[in-house]
């Protein structure tokens, strides 16, 4: 495993129940702001989505995204931590999203 890759799983081991963080957060906290789409194959290839709650990755407008699993998993577990969603969109996005700061990583 790469080490972008492992970076990238850890931050997201770290996203808070009832947040969400975007692929663009990451690839930033990676120290890569253009790597965005590398953070979408990295998810892809995630070992273990249970443990590593990458539902919890969405795009920056809000979109909910893709998922290993599909889209309409993705949206039902991403309800289940009580994201509402509306048209494939997360309600109040900006109030959920989860920046990466320096000191959280």
């Amino acid at each position: 495993m790469s080490d972008f890759k492992s970076t990238i799983l850890s931050f997201v081991t770290r996203i808070p129940k009832g947040k969400v963080t975007t692929y663009k957060e990451l690839a930033i906290a990676a120290g890569s702001p253009n790597a965005s789409r590398a953070v979408g194959n990295a998810l892809n290839k995630n070992p273990n989505p249970i443990k590593i709650p990458c539902h919890r990755v969405v795009k920056c407008t809000g979109d909910i995204g893709d998922y290993v699993f599909g889209k309409k998993q993705k949206e039902i577990l991403l309800k289940k931590e009580g994201i509402a969603i509306k048209k494939g969109k997360i309600v109040n996005f900006r109030h959920l999203n989860y920046k990466y700061r320096k000191q959280q990583i």
